[in-house]
């Protein structure tokens, strides 16, 4: 994203040195493997941008950051074990390439470098940003809790879904944003809307992911499409489609998502026809248009710059277009 690029080079040069050689190696080196797989950066460059857009130097930020980083990624080496996933970006996990222990020890080591990166703030605001830390990285836990509950229960509501999604990803956009507030030294109130304005943008994100899996363009969503189908995910629009349609439907879906076909193509052909039939689809939709105008409702009562609210709309819109 062209509006977060100073940012991130300025924050890949930090991250560099952010690890610096320790012994154990076989600690360290699954820590500095993981970072240095890349992939946007999108939270901690966002720390960064908002300390800027509140008229103080973004790289007093530059820690703040880091933590935000490190912590991401230390998710990242523990959702891959729990998932039993091979590869992540690409290269092996890190639990593939050394062991689970070690993966379990590395990601530990980085939740607690991740604190420490708040130690370079005086007492005042260390004590904010790490109660900021501490409750969105309990959330986070919580969010990937219920997703996993999630897969083995009938009964979840679209109420819980979006809480679901709200603590596993959105929180911790709002969080990243808020630190660069923090770290500005921002008013409170100011502080409190560009946390929920990244917490708005981070549910319909979310949402659209789960749109874009079922109806993306496959030469453009960067994923498989249909992959929540095949493996049998009860998304918003699952959820949407059986409690908003038909009992024939509803029933149907039901039957579908207990099944694993050798090929899938047949299911996920009608999954997609029931989401469009039912409704589920546009309501899916409607919802996404919700939380990104919500999101951009609060950009008017923050205290920068039209030109800075703009370049937050600008950030917003990159973030929600990807092809349909």
């Amino acid at each position: 994203m062209e509006i977060l690029k100073k940012y991130n080079t300025k924050l890949q040069e930090h991250l560099e040195k952010a690890v610096l050689q320790k012994e154990p190696h076989q600690l360290y080196d699954p820590i500095k493997y993981i970072l240095s797989l890349g992939g946007k950066r999108i939270r901690p460059s966002l720390t960064l941008m908002v300390c800027d857009f509140f008229g103080s130097d973004f790289k007093k930020a530059m820690s703040a950051a880091l933590a935000v980083e490190l912590f991401h990624n230390f998710s990242l080496i523990h959702d891959d074990i729990m998932d039993n996933a091979p590869l992540r970006r690409g290269k092996k996990t890190v639990h593939e390439k050394w062991d689970v222990n070690t993966a379990i020890l590395s990601g530990d080591a980085m939740l607690i470098l991740a604190y420490q990166f708040f130690e370079s703030y005086e007492p005042k605001m260390f004590q904010e940003l790490a109660k900021l830390f501490s409750e969105t990285a309990l959330q986070v836990c919580e969010g990937q809790q219920h997703d996993m509950d999630f897969e083995t229960r009938d009964d979840v509501t679209l109420v819980e879904y979006i809480k679901m999604i709200d603590h596993k990803t959105a929180v911790l956009l709002g969080a990243a944003m808020k630190m660069g507030a923090i770290v500005a030294e921002a008013s409170e109130s100011d502080k409190d809307k560009i946390y929920q304005f990244g917490r708005n943008l981070g549910i319909a994100f979310q949402l659209q992911d789960d749109y874009l899996d079922v109806f993306g363009n496959p030469e453009t969503f960067g994923k498989q499409v249909g992959g929540d189908i095949i493996s049998n995910k009860k998304t918003f629009l699952y959820l949407m489609a059986v409690g908003n349609g038909s009992s024939v439907q509803a029933e149907e879906l039901e039957h579908l998502f207990s099944i694993n076909p050798k090929d899938p193509t047949d299911k996920i052909s009608t999954v997609k026809e029931i989401f469009l039939t039912s409704g589920a689809a546009k309501a899916t939709r409607d919802e996404i248009e919700k939380y990104s105008k919500n999101a951009y409702s609060l950009l008017e009562a923050i205290n920068i710059s039209e030109e800075k609210k703009e370049m937050l709309r600008g950030f917003g819109n990159s973030l929600m277009q990807r092809n349909i």
